[in-house]
């Protein structure tokens, strides 16, 4: 049986990403997270982070979900540049005007009659959350509650996942008054579902690109 390669050998072996597959990975990502934003207001529902946000001010404001999203992201821009530096904190702010730009064209391309609001959560959920990982493959993210989260670990050692838990349960709480209990139940199989896709795919010696 041939020996494994240790970490330091995968890690000298990793191909560097081009700047075309760094955008091509940007324009899927923001792609799949408008989908899937898409699929969820269709079906009345929230998740969690900002996206969750986003959402529930959506029935409230004559706003998209996507512009939403990125007016909510502007404090937490304003704190990563401060804490995380200018490179994540430029990449996070592509990756958040992108998902503006394609929400704002997605009702010209893609119109969506009618969406179960069970495979909504589902479907809704997992390509947002695929979405999230082709962004964090090219070492970009979608900011907003996620800059919070790595903050605290990095600075204070709190449980990434737990604190996102957290925040989670209460925009899911926040959410009943809006919506009802069932939809609100339904609303967290989506977050589950975002959070499964990065867990299980987004797992240290799965990936060496960089």
């Amino acid at each position: 049986m041939a020996a494994m390669p240790s970490p330091s050998s995968r890690e000298s072996t990793a191909l560097r990403h081009s700047l075309f597959e760094d955008a091509y990975a940007l324009v899927i990502g923001c792609s799949l997270i408008v989908l899937g934003l898409a699929c969820l207001h269709r079906a009345g529902l929230v998740t969690g982070g900002v996206a969750g946000v986003a959402l529930l001010l959506s029935y409230v404001l004559p706003l998209s979900a996507g512009t939403l999203f990125t007016l909510i992201n502007i404090p937490f821009l304003i704190f990563a540049s401060r804490t995380m530096g200018w490179a994540f904190t430029v990449k996070t702010f592509l990756v958040s005007s992108s998902i503006t730009l394609f929400a704002l064209l997605f009702p010209h391309i893609m119109t969506l009659g009618f969406i179960a609001p069970l495979w909504a959560a589902f479907f809704g959920g997992t390509v947002i959350g695929m979405g999230i990982l082709s962004l964090a493959r090219h070492q970009a993210g979608v900011g907003g509650t996620g800059v919070v989260t790595l903050w605290l670990y990095k600075n204070r050692g709190w449980n990434v996942g737990k604190v996102q838990l957290a925040i989670d349960c209460f925009i899911l709480a926040m959410s009943t008054l809006k919506i009802d209990l069932p939809h609100v139940g339904l609303s967290a199989i989506s977050a589950i579902a975002i959070s499964g896709v990065v867990a299980t795919f987004h797992r240290p010696g799965r990936y060496t690109g960089y």
